[in-house]
């Protein structure tokens, strides 16, 4: 699955559609068959107790999996999450940023399916697991 669209474009699309979360987010990298995005953690992420929000944690997965969509098809902008299921394994490291790998398992005409893991940076084990499948609207 060759990338169509390169981390600064996927930026730059990032910011365009949904410009209220955008500065959150850094493309870490592409890789061969998704992408890593990192969430930067701030206060508005935390839960009490300090730790990173379930919903925060949601939303960087599912920003992953656009954006790795994104980057194959290009900007579809009406590509839109079908199904998503995550597994919390473990409490985030505080204050760390967290990242998201992502894999595109398929990516078809209609669906891409996807499964991410979450880590705290710089830590070996993941926090979260996702599994997510999105609708890509037909060709006009």
């Amino acid at each position: 699955m060759r990338a169509v669209l390169d981390e600064r474009q996927l930026e730059a699309l990032l910011a365009e559609i949904f410009p209220q979360v955008a500065g959150d987010f850094d493309v870490e990298r592409l890789t061969e068959d998704g992408i890593v995005l990192r969430l930067r953690i701030g206060e508005k992420h935390l839960r009490p107790g300090g730790t990173v929000s379930g919903p925060s944690i949601f939303t960087l997965a599912d920003c992953a999996m656009y954006l790795a969509v994104m980057s194959r098809i290009g900007a579809e902008a009406l590509t839109v999450t079908t199904n998503c299921a995550i597994d919390f394994m473990r409490k985030p490291a505080a204050g760390r940023d967290l990242l998201c790998e992502l894999r595109l398992l398929k990516l078809g005409r209609v669906l891409a399916v996807g499964d991410g893991l979450v880590f705290s940076a710089g830590e070996p084990a993941p926090v979260a697991r996702a599994s997510l499948t999105y609708s890509i609207p037909p060709k006009q």
